[in-house]
């Protein structure tokens, strides 16, 4: 059991340290997590206050600032800008009270989920944002899923209590209800809506008054006082201090109490509450996330489990970014270091092609700033640029005999036709949807015996194929057209089965044979229930929902 009451531990100083010690001390002071929420319930936003908090920025954007005011620092793409949304992780990189922090910022949007799961197979913990008037939706429910499944530690933030809340314990209860989770409240709230003065620390027992700032931009003005000072009675309503000490009671008689272990195998959530966009318990999250949080953890092979302390350097790529810097046309391939430790200029195996690759151009990345990273340890995330054979899911790794098998697959369930509208720009459409194809969250499909008016999109979810048209004209000035295409379920056709055999009296009306961009054959049809059909109709050609392995032969009739 933890005590709630001691201060964190920050890591030492290492320099002067041996080796041995040295390498030891940088992964257990590496904390990587990511951001995770329903879109609007504040996500990014908090963000932002975390590198405030941090000290990495000296003002804070938020994602609803006016146009002349700075906008938010790890929104880079000109697209988010404008929406006033996330459509693309980012990751963000500083140093706090010792600790070593890579904070990744996730699309909160269902179309964008793709990526967003990719990004959990790479942090060790999250931080689930849940908007305070309304509780945990739907799309946060979905990613707490996946979080499960991976057994990801989970904190979480109560955001917009400065706004008309739910009952606090009312919210308690739909996290244990809904997700089947333990809660420990670290602190609670000092009323809500405009009557919000802050929080109560249930670690110290001391009550943190906060002043509301211009914007949020800056820190915000902290008062503490112990429940008795003539300060917090002259703050605080009567009702107000009334209604806390009768919640807290409650809570200290059958509450549950924090325990680490619990909360590192992913069964209890500790709960924080806040606004992001005032500022109010951002720091008080953020400690004790760094606190009861753990370092790198090993990661699953296929040849067994990988430690941190593994000796030999070895790590996987979990996303690919194109033109983050329009100036050199640039690709950016994210790499989570999952053990030993990584030097500029270091010769490592690129697990699925078997070559031997220097690793020269190595950066921290900032949101969408760079800066060259000479070493790096287990839990770190580094830019590698210029690489073009590397690909999402890819091992880079001194020992061969590690390859990591964390990225999940994905079933495109939109399909839509790009067109290039200007024949002088031909060559930017090309080049450029190439690039943007490499990040593969969006890809292309050939049809098999049919002429196609233009290149064939398909994706998770329909604004994938916005921002792919309006990254062509903002980043490569290429103009174009999408067109909806008449399918909606895309199934892997069994290698096993040849298919030339499948001709228009067996496949569906409306269903179309097709390759995807490995060169595998796939079934569009109209519908589910048209895939469905033709499954329970010809049993001997097996589909799937994803690619089958590639090394079984066509069989041929």
């Amino acid at each position: 059991m933890m005590d709630a009451t001691q201060t964190v531990e920050y890591a030492p100083d290492i320099k002067g340290l041996s080796e041995n010690m040295k390498f030891s001390e940088e992964i257990r002071r590496r904390r990587t997590f990511a951001i995770i929420s329903h879109p609007d319930a504040g996500k990014t936003t908090l963000t932002e206050k975390f590198l405030l908090y941090g000290g990495a920025v000296q003002l804070a954007g938020s994602v609803t600032a006016r146009k002349n005011q700075r906008a938010s620092t790890s929104d880079w793409m000109e697209l988010e800008r404008q929406r006033g949304i996330s459509v693309s992780s980012t990751v963000l990189q500083f140093d706090y009270h010792g600790f070593r922090v890579n904070l990744l910022d996730t699309p909160g949007h269902k179309d964008f989920s793709e990526d967003t799961y990719r990004v959990l197979t790479a942090v060790d913990a999250v931080v689930m944002v849940i908007d305070a008037a309304k509780g945990i939706e739907s799309q946060t429910q979905k990613l707490f899923e996946v979080c499960r499944r991976r057994g990801v530690p989970i904190f979480t933030f109560m955001n917009k209590v400065d706004r008309p809340i739910k009952d606090p314990m009312a919210l308690l209860d739909e996290i244990e209800q809904t997700l089947q989770l333990q809660v420990c409240p670290m602190n609670w709230p000092l009323g809500s809506g405009p009557d919000f003065k802050g929080v109560y620390d249930r670690a110290s027992k001391q009550v943190h008054l906060f002043e509301r700032v211009p914007g949020g931009s800056y820190r915000a003005p902290v008062e503490v006082a112990d429940f008795s000072d003539e300060l917090v009675q002259q703050q605080l309503p009567r009702e107000t201090l009334g209604q806390v000490r009768e919640e807290l009671e409650m809570l200290e008689g059958a509450g549950e109490t924090l325990d680490q272990e619990t909360v590192l195998a992913g069964d209890m959530t500790p709960v924080f509450f806040g606004s992001a966009s005032n500022n109010f318990g951002v720091q008080l999250l953020l400690d004790a996330f760094l606190k009861y949080s753990a370092p790198p953890q090993p990661k699953e092979t296929e040849n067994g489990r990988v430690t941190p302390e593994h000796e030999r350097f070895s790590g996987f790529i979990f996303k690919i970014q194109a033109n983050m810097d329009p100036k050199h046309r640039d690709r950016i391939a994210f790499l989570r270091v999952c053990s030993g430790k990584f030097t500029r200029d270091m010769s490592v195996t690129h697990s699925r092609t078997g070559k031997k690759v220097r690793l020269s151009s190595s950066h921290k990345l900032f949101g969408q700033d760079r800066e060259t990273m000479d070493e790096g340890y287990a839990g770190d995330v580094l830019g590698l640029v210029g690489h073009t054979d590397f690909g999402i899911g890819d091992t880079l790794t001194e020992d061969q005999s590690i390859v990591f098998d964390e990225i999940p697959r994905f079933t495109p369930e939109c399909f839509a036709y790009l067109i290039s509208t200007n024949t002088s720009q031909f060559k930017r459409f090309r080049d450029g949807l190439k690039q943007l194809l490499q990040e593969g969250v969006v890809q292309t499909i050939t049809l098999r015996n049919t002429p196609q008016k233009g290149h064939l999109l398909a994706a998770v979810g329909p604004l994938q194929f916005e921002v792919v048209q309006h990254r062509l004209k903002n980043e490569y000035g290429a103009d174009s057209r999408l067109e909806s295409a008449p399918w909606e379920v895309m199934r892997w056709l069994s290698p096993k089965i040849d298919p030339d055999r499948l001709d228009d009296s067996i496949l569906p009306t409306g269903a179309q044979l097709a390759e995807d961009t490995e060169g595998q054959v796939v079934i569009l049809f109209s519908d589910g229930w048209s895939a469905q059909f033709f499954s329970e109709r010809n049993p001997e050609c097996p589909i799937s929902t994803l690619p089958f392995p590639r090394q079984e032969p066509a069989e041929v009739s």
